[in-house]
């Protein structure tokens, strides 16, 4: 703190004696202090799609951007979040009231970029203490172009969340004029209805996992994470990954021995592609997995509907009942949609296996005369508890049958 308050008093010195900041702080202070200062130099505006104002400091890149809020409660793993390709088009409000803290590493990154639209945070840190960090949050953020918000008061956020349930908002760091703010509001489309995996998707094939491996797995990919990736190598799985729209016919002609429907963003009712290609996959009786996005495709495919919950679940605490077991796991989450509880109590062909203990939603399905399942939580919990691998281990038995 000290350092943080000599450092402003000497920039606003050399402010006032018009000498520019510039090399000054190239001398004197690490980049990441000259991007703290900065941040308390400037403001930044968080307006809500009820009205609600906010004002802060910015982080990451100054500008504008927009999407849907959402709530994180993870203790760690903000740069898995972030880059988690599920969350395109949202922005992440961070419940843990430090973020930052132990900087960035690319080994923990889940695809090749950042996800999130923009960033809200309490206390945010723009130095760093893990010794094998390669920067600091602030500088990783700014060079993907993320718009953030840090001082609000988040605990505060989230309740107004979720008492008055998913909203889209709008983050400037440039402007915060009312009518401005509102106009770009307006722009933002809703998530109902709206199609995004195809946007997140890989362009073209590629391969993952070790080449003589065990099993082969045709991966469709609508935002998959690279963990989902590691944990299939892990379980002597290697294949290829599939861009969103490709056809049953082009899956099969790779010969693999089961397939796994992916996570990803947006409403899966939107994405009629893919529940025909998911049936096609169904009526050729091959194994299926399927991963949050894949578990609502696969409930769409079966007769089952989905829905736009409240506020949705996003966390590394979330308690689940294995309905099999009777065992309690606690999983990994990130998904706002769900699937219908009482099209699952009446189908003649889908089987709940996993609820969620804290609303009784459905965590996870199975097919009676199919080799196919499904999970809405995350088992390759990156971040988050590995209660819930052995559904790797699962879908390889499929295929070994």
């Amino acid at each position: 703190m000290a350092i943080f308050l000599s450092g402003y008093f000497l920039l606003s010195l050399q402010e006032e004696r018009s000498f520019g900041t510039g090399l000054f702080v190239q001398l004197f202070l690490c980049p990441s202090l000259y991007a703290f200062l900065q941040s308390m130099k400037l403001q930044a505006y968080l307006y809500l799609q009820d009205g609600t104002l906010l004002r802060g400091q910015p982080l990451g890149k100054i500008g504008t951007t927009g999407g849907e809020l959402c709530f994180n409660t993870g203790m760690t793993g903000y740069q898995e979040i972030y880059t988690d390709p599920s969350y395109y088009g949202q922005i992440v409000i961070n419940t843990n009231a430090h973020i930052g803290n132990y900087g960035t590493i690319d080994s923990d990154n889940e695809s090749k970029q950042v996800a999130i639209r923009g960033m809200i945070c309490n206390a945010f840190s723009f130095t760093y203490s893990r010794p094998t960090a390669h920067q600091s949050l602030q500088d990783y953020l700014a060079e993907q172009g993320i718009v953030g918000i840090w001082g609000l008061d988040t605990r505060a956020l989230v309740r107004h969340i979720r008492q008055k349930g998913a909203m889209n908002g709008v983050i400037s760091s440039e402007n915060g004029d009312p009518e401005f703010l509102a106009r770009q509001l307006a722009q933002l489309p809703d998530m109902n209805g709206l199609e995004l995996a195809s946007a997140v998707s890989t362009l073209q094939p590629y391969a993952f996992g070790a080449p003589g491996a065990r099993f082969k797995v045709a991966v469709l990919d609508f935002g998959v994470k690279q963990n989902i990736l590691n944990n299939l190598a892990a379980c002597d799985c290697q294949g290829q990954v599939f861009p969103a729209k490709t056809t049953f016919a082009e899956l099969q002609s790779f010969a693999p021995d089961g397939f796994f429907i992916s996570n990803g963003p947006g409403d899966p009712a939107a994405m009629d592609y893919a529940v025909q290609t998911t049936r096609a996959i169904l009526e050729a009786d091959k194994p299926l997995f399927g991963i949050c996005l894949g578990h609502q495709l696969l409930a769409l495919a079966t007769g089952i509907s989905t829905y736009k919950m409240h506020h949705g679940h996003r966390g590394l605490n979330h308690p689940v009942k294995n309905l099999i077991t009777g065992q309690c796991e606690i999983t990994s989450q990130n998904h706002g949609f769900g699937i219908s509880e009482f099209d699952v109590a009446k189908s003649d062909q889908v089987v709940a296996t996993h609820i969620n203990l804290n609303d009784q939603s459905i965590e996870g399905i199975r097919l009676k005369y199919k080799r196919a399942f499904s999970v809405q939580y995350h088992p390759e919990s990156s971040p988050g508890p590995h209660d819930s691998r052995y559904l790797f281990e699962d879908f390889v038995a499929l295929m070994q049958d």
